[in-house]
């Protein structure tokens, strides 16, 4: 079955759109642990497809983009934590 190139982009762009369409109402951490996801699970399939098995490349890429996801989205939180605080201390020492 051949998909002709006049609908599949597109039909690409569509969902593309409507895939970044539903983040809009996401947090912070789940959008950075939803994109973690998504990097690595891409990253994951093209370095398993080098081995002949993208599908498990996909799926460990996926858990350790999310894992990389997660924890990059506590360390933004604990530097605006951290700015507040100086900030607020700045404030009050005046």
């Amino acid at each position: 079955m051949q998909i002709s190139r006049k609908i599949s982009i597109p039909a690409l762009a569509a969902v593309a759109a409507l895939t970044l369409g539903g983040c809009e109402s996401m947090d912070d951490t789940t959008r950075r642990t939803l994109t973690g996801t998504g990097v690595g699970a891409a990253a994951g399939g093209i370095i398993g497809s080098f081995s002949g098995n993208a599908g498990w490349g996909a799926l460990i890429g996926a858990g350790a983009g999310a894992a990389g996801g997660y924890l990059f989205d506590r360390s933004r939180q604990n530097e605006q934590r951290a700015f507040e605080s100086g900030y607020e201390q700045g404030r009050s020492s005046r």
